[in-house]
């Protein structure tokens, strides 16, 4: 019983040392990571080696995989960029199977790591910023030795108890049986690491033979798609595809890989007979290695038509302008916000343009368009709303306030768009009021600073509603003087100042909405957050 609580305790260890790792390490790079993601991956093949760089920075192949799939979600990487991401994520995650092979097994550093627990332990109670998020990591590595070392100790104890004729036989169906097992763990442990650990430390003392180590290994890998897969429900279309794609990656690979295992057994055969058991469990972590490898080897030329099958398999258009805001991407608040920020800069443009077709009242203008952009606009604000931050968290929180602002004045300006009669008004005097003029030319010029992407915009639109004062004051003065001289009668008068009223105060709003947008812009970790996924 005793060798059951060791070898259970030590697996235990393991994953709170891979958790206690991952999570230093994750604040350790802080938005490093992020912003290498969305601006290294430009390809499937550079996605491949970013992902793979990433997990075995990581040491967790599901922490790059979801990641990836809420850059998708966000709108950061489109679907086939994230692709390469997922490819090479399973080859970053085989870095920890060499690390317990060739460090575990053959230094044992188990005793020489426990004074590095004890420090980061410390580093993380008294120290700061870094610091501590370096402790977490430094004591979650020691921890990973002083687990192996464990489950060593608990699997010795068993020896001759468990065998490998405890498990499935060493035949097809055995290998299968064992496949399944492997997923299995994974499942319940959500960690491939700590299946491929276990693996390992079974093969190592006689537990299991090669064969059927490397069979629960191979569904380990196919296991550790259920992460990546929970991520994704409830979440848009491309951020399922993402998800989804994982799955079918590793389902065909580790198809490939259990097909292979018997002529990778026969190669170690012929390079050197009876080696590929005495050094098990390094032969193992080389397979584990080498399917992962020719899989992203093969499949990267192959990343077109994979994309245009899971397309086929996930079809569902998004939302035009709200399709990003997944709710899964709540959970990680800064991703959520750029979401957010791409949502609001396309549905400024969108105002802009119905705003050029109100004045001229043409088809682009139509009610219903309105009522569609009001939709959009509400939809935001409502998923803004279950964004929740702190002020210790000072550039999220300013991100936060800033779209909050852009969603209020695009709310007020969309009020003043239902307004059809006020807004078309100044053509109806004749000459028609110059303002009128000046206010369209200059949505123009900020549609065309938009999509063009611009380094002033808002700049620009403050210009804008600058001479929008200057010259609906100007038209007032002079509307005034015409009623005064009888020029004009005041029913009329009070008509054309209600238009000069809402072409100050539409200015107003798109120049505080191109300013907090702005704001937005700066403050966004992403690189350059205004380029899209090509």
């Amino acid at each position: 019983m005793n060798q059951w609580m060791e070898l259970a305790g030590g697996l235990g260890l393991f994953l709170v040392g891979i958790i206690l790792m991952t999570d230093g390490l994750k604040a350790l790079a802080g938005d490093a990571l992020h912003r290498a993601l969305s601006r290294f991956t430009r390809s499937p093949t550079s996605g491949a080696f970013t992902g793979a760089a990433t997990t075995a920075i990581l040491q967790s192949s599901s922490a790059t995989t979801v990641a990836a799939v809420g850059f998708v979600g966000a709108g950061l990487l489109s679907y086939p960029q994230a692709l390469g991401v997922i490819f090479g994520a399973n080859l970053g995650t085989t870095v920890t199977g060499w690390m317990v092979a060739l460090l575990g097994f053959k230094l044992e550093l188990n005793t020489l790591l426990l004074p590095c627990i004890l420090a980061g332990a410390l580093a993380q109670l008294f120290g700061r910023g870094r610091w501590r998020a370096a402790g977490l990591a430094i004591a979650g590595f020691g921890l990973i030795f002083v687990g192996i070392d464990a489950m060593q100790v608990g699997m010795s104890g068993l020896e001759g108890r468990i065998t490998p004729d405890s498990f499935p036989d060493n035949t097809w169906l055995g290998r299968l049986q064992l496949l399944l097992l492997g997923a299995l763990i994974t499942l319940i442990t959500q960690s491939s690491s700590a299946g491929v650990a276990t693996a390992l430390t079974a093969v190592h003392s006689g537990a299991l033979e090669f064969e059927q180590a490397a069979a629960m290994v191979i569904g380990m890998d196919v296991g550790t798609t259920a992460t990546a897969l929970f991520a994704t429900l409830g979440g848009s279309a491309e951020t399922r595809r993402t998800g989804y794609s994982h799955v079918v990656y590793n389902v065909f690979t580790g198809i490939a890989a259990f097909l292979m295992l018997l002529p990778y057994v026969a190669l170690w055969q012929w390079w050197a007979p009876g080696a590929i058991y005495e050094q098990a469990e390094v032969a193992l972590v080389a397979f584990h290695s080498l399917f992962n490898l020719l899989g992203v080897i093969l499949v990267l030329p192959l990343a077109g038509q994979f994309a245009r099958f899971m397309l086929w398999l996930v079809p569902e258009a998004q939302e035009q302008f709200t399709g990003h805001l997944d709710k899964q991407l709540l959970k990680d608040p800064a991703i959520a916000l750029e979401a957010v920020r791409r949502s609001l800069r396309s549905l400024v443009e969108a105002q802009l343009q119905y705003c050029i077709g109100l004045l001229r009242d043409q088809p682009s203008a139509k009610p219903e368009r309105h009522r569609e952009l009001d939709d959009a606009i509400e939809r935001c604000q409502r998923y803004v709303d279950d964004i929740h931050l702190r002020p210790d968290t000072p550039d999220s929180w300013q991100r936060l306030l800033a779209c909050m602002h852009v969603i209020d004045h695009m709310q007020r300006l969309h009020l003043r768009l239902a307004d059809r009669e006020t807004a078309q008004r100044w053509q109806k005097k004749g000459p028609p009021l110059h303002s009128g003029v000046v206010f369209e030319d200059g949505c123009r010029q900020l549609v065309k600073r938009l999509t063009g992407e611009s380094d002033d915009v808002a700049g620009a639109a403050l210009a804008f509603a600058s001479r929008c004062e200057d010259e609906t004051e100007s038209a007032r003065e002079a509307l005034m003087a015409e009623i005064a001289s009888g020029n004009e009668n005041t029913v009329n008068g009070d008509l054309y100042l209600d238009a000069l009223r809402w072409q100050r105060r539409s200015s107003r709003h798109f120049a505080k909405i191109f300013v907090y947008l702005d704001q937005l812009h700066k403050l966004s970790p992403y690189g350059s957050p205004d380029s899209k996924a090509e």
